[in-house]
């Protein structure tokens, strides 16, 4: 087995494209040895800003002989057929194979050396290569069938063993030559092979494992920052893009002037990352110090004195810039910035960014107001129906005077969602765009607003991705979720629900950020109708990643009609606990037997909207004051019989858990649903042992399939057993 290196040498490649081009560079490769017939048994790749790496370990020195086979006609074909056949083929009658009644073209294809497929795949892989962007030059590039390459390619290395594979395109040729650090050594350099690749290259100032370079990077300023008395503030993002800018990284710990400090310190910290790819630091307090840590591609003399100083007074230029806009927007009050977002057209059919603030506004206060979002800890308001609905009159808000406090925090609901789209038009979000409610908060606490306004300017955006913090306070929370139901219901009267992949307006993400507010705070809304399919799949999603049990949320959700996020959760939860114990385990067991033959006999699950039924005329048992005994009874007619132990005892033990579930469930005690239907267990295990169901007397087998369907909805009255595996 031999190893086959590649190397394809440009201008520097962006960071952000690197490890992208490693996974189709391997992709590519793979796909066409595959074509051949090959498969090597590692593949490894590598990005610096100067070269694209591969190699592939383990090739054979050739493919193997392979027979193929092209069906044919059917022998008993017209003449007509089997002579096209032939013709395409290639082939005379005698040369073709019978098989079953059927012809086949049976051919043998040599094996090819790998060195021959390698120099096919090399210009094949480059011409397919899917770079984000790419460009043409020199000469050829007046003609658009010239090569694209993100950037000039300069070089390729190309060796199996530690021969060369030739190859050349775009007028570039293979062959074992390669550079090192363009400063350190731009020399010429030869590669043996494979084997040597890394480490010639790393004598030569060039550390090809982007993964080695993301060590020394983070080691490096760790221990600088750590000797200077700070704190790393670590970015895994800007890691691997520093790594991804150099080919021998040097960190170096520099000062910024102590005076920027008065900047909020996610601008420093947004300005050196965004601007300078620098690294912040915190001091022994926990608070931004006045230091950066940048990343050098050189092993200065002077110990990278000179290009600290360089970065210094770059930072200091951009933190000057700014400083001005932090000072120049705290002139303008946030309450005047806002008047200016009816420049701001929201959506062509929604109108202006103002135009969804006095939606969002009213939205917080009136979920204030209704109780959705309560003033005290703890303190659930009261459910919400369609009425939920805003941007018309249905809105009517309804204060509840024995929730001290409502009043005030619906006030401070409004006001907060009047100034939270205010920072949009502000200077710094126009150079940070990230800070937008961020800026807003620190602006909004320095012109003297009420701190929980402050916060719920800053705040309301909250939470944007899976790992974000959820906010607890009720003003934040109140505009968080009038933010994102005025989105979901806006987009969605307009026709522009979220479509395949297609989701343009994060509609989504909105859905999440809603489920997450109410779920992780307690609150109970009940989603307006037109967006509970919506919200139901997004909830979904979001228990299975969570690692819940994809057919316990259907057993939930197929009960249809549930409208309350919490309570479905509530009803999701108590279920896995449940059916991971004996009894459950049983009880479900004992369902699927009963559903099963209540299906062969034609009895259908009740409907979704339906769930409690009364029994089918002529297959119910006697109510309590006809002495219990089982029969048909339609009318004034009743053809009983002596029920046998085990079925009294099944009809004693529905009687007491099929209320006392109804009650449970009613009270939103779903872990006392799943007991009250527990005590289920060993009476229907007794009923399947001593009874027969399908009993030669037609009034028993009635009576006992009735009983079978009564145990069916009872259970059907928690969750959709049959919904669940196993």
């Amino acid at each position: 087995m031999t190893d086959f290196l590649l190397e394809l040498r440009s201008e520097e490649i962006p960071a952000r494209m690197q490890t992208k081009a490693r996974e189709d560079l391997a992709r590519l490769f793979a796909g066409e040895l595959a074509r051949a017939g090959l498969a090597a048994a590692e593949t490894v790749t590598y990005a610096t800003p100067r070269r694209l790496a591969l190699i592939l370990r383990g090739l054979p020195e050739a493919t193997e002989a392979v027979s193929e086979e092209v069906k044919g006609p059917k022998t008993s074909a017209p003449p007509q057929a089997l002579e096209g056949f032939l013709r395409k083929a290639g082939l005379t009658r005698e040369q073709l194979v019978e098989r079953d009644g059927v012809f086949f073209a049976v051919s043998e294809k040599p094996g090819r050396a790998t060195a021959d497929v390698l120099a096919d795949a090399i210009p094949a892989v480059i011409r397919a290569f899917p770079w984000p962007k790419s460009m043409r030059w020199g000469a050829a590039s007046a003609s658009t069938e010239s090569l694209r390459w993100v950037r000039p390619l300069q070089g390729i290395v190309a060796l199996f063993g530690e021969d060369v594979v030739p190859a050349s395109i775009a007028g570039v040729e293979s062959g074992a030559a390669t550079v090192g650090h363009r400063f350190h050594h731009p020399g010429s350099i030869t590669i043996g092979s494979a084997a040597d690749y890394v480490e010639k290259l790393r004598a030569c100032h060039v550390i090809v494992d982007q993964a080695e370079r993301e060590s020394i990077i983070a080691l490096g300023a760790t221990m600088l920052t750590a000797k200077a008395g700070l704190t790393l503030v670590r970015d895994e993002g800007l890691l691997a893009e520093n790594a991804g800018l150099t080919e021998y990284p040097i960190p170096l710990l520099g000062r910024f002037d102590a005076a920027y400090l008065d900047v909020p310190p996610e601008v420093i910290q947004l300005t050196a990352r965004v601007n300078q790819k620098y690294f912040v630091c915190r001091d022994a307090e926990g608070k931004l110090a006045n230091a950066f840590v940048c990343t050098a591609n050189i092993d200065a003399a002077d110990g990278g004195a000179k290009i600290v100083e360089g970065n210094r007074k770059v930072l200091a230029a951009r933190l000057s810039d700014a400083r001005f806009f932090y000072d120049t927007d705290l002139k303008v009050p946030l309450e005047e910035q806002a008047k200016k977002l009816d420049r701001i057209v929201f959506h062509e059919k929604l109108g202006t960014v103002a135009d969804k603030v006095e939606r969002v506004a009213k939205l917080a206060r009136w979920l204030v107001e209704s109780g959705v979002v309560s003033p005290l800890p703890g303190r659930e308001g009261p459910g919400v129906g369609d009425e939920t609905h805003h941007g018309s009159a249905k809105i009517t808000p309804t204060p509840d005077p024995s929730l001290p406090g409502r009043g005030e925090l619906a006030d401070q609901a409004e006001r907060a969602a009047r100034l939270a789209k205010a920072d949009l038009v502000t200077g710094m979000v126009g150079e940070f765009p990230e800070l937008q409610g961020l800026i807003g908060g620190y602006y909004a606490a320095a012109q003297g607003e009420d701190a929980a306004v402050a916060e719920a300017v800053r705040d309301h955006y909250k939470p944007v991705g899976a790992g974000d913090d959820v906010p607890t306070a009720p003003v934040t929370v109140a505009v968080a979720l009038a933010d994102k139901l005025d989105s979901l219901q806006q987009f969605f009267a307009i026709g522009q629900a979220p479509t395949g992949s297609k989701d343009p307006f994060a509609l989504r993400r909105s859905a999440l950020g809603v489920i997450r507010l109410l779920t992780e705070n307690g609150l109970r809304y009940r989603v307006p109708g037109e967006l509970l399919d919506f919200f139901a799949d997004r909830l979904k999603v979001q228990q299975r990643e969570a690692g819940v049990r994809h057919d316990l949320i259907d057993a939930v959700f197929a009960l249809g009609g549930e409208d309350d996020l919490v309570r479905l959760l509530a009803r999701v939860t108590a279920l896995q606990s449940f059916v991971t114990t004996d009894d459950g385990a049983n009880l479900l067991a004992g369902y699927k037997r009963a559903a099963n033959i209540l299906k062969k006999e034609g009895r259908v699950a009740p409907s979704t909207t339906d769930r409690h039924p009364g029994l089918e005329p002529g297959s119910r048992f006697l109510d309590a004051e006809d002495s219990g005994t089982p029969g048909q009874a339609r009318g004034d007619e009743t053809t009983a019989y002596a029920p046998e132990p085990a079925e009294a005892a099944l009809v004693a033990a529905l009687d007491i858990a099929e209320p006392a579930a109804a009650q449970a469930v009613a009270r939103e005690d779903f872990e006392g649903a799943m007991a009250a239907l527990a005590t289920l267990r060993a009476p229907i295990d007794r009923f399947f042992d001593d009874v027969t169901v399908n009993d030669a007397d037609p009034a028993k087998r009635a009576a006992r399939l009735a009983l079978l369907a009564r145990v069916r909805e009872a259970v059907h009255g928690v969750a959709d057993f049959s919904r669940i595996e196993g």
